[in-house]
């Protein structure tokens, strides 16, 4: 799940990535675009009180940016309340957010 907000800094929009308690995992990882598709820059942090994994950025607004979820390190992820999706050279989808 996706959740666009204003932000306090002019020309940007908060966003918070979110993936469900559901996801079983001991890291996550948000990679794309907006950190250069480093995995070990956006870690998702699993909240105690409902177990939702999620992490919010301040990205620049009036962009689309490339994204996927990296599971434990080996398992991507899309995410499907993306604003589209883009085929990639290993043969699946990344998700796009559109600032």
């Amino acid at each position: 799940m996706i959740r666009k907000s204003p932000s306090s800094r002019p020309g940007f929009l908060r966003v918070t990535f979110e993936l469900p308690s559901t996801v079983w995992a001991e890291r996550v990882a948000l990679v794309g675009e907006f950190n250069d598709w480093d995995k070990q820059h956006d870690f998702l942090t699993q909240d105690h009180t409902d177990a939702i994994w999620r992490v919010t950025l301040e990205l620049e607004a009036g962009r689309q940016y490339q994204f996927r979820y990296l599971v434990n390190g080996t398992d991507w992820h899309n995410d499907w309340s993306a604003d589209a999706y883009q085929p990639n050279v290993q043969g699946s989808d990344n998700s796009i957010i559109i600032t």
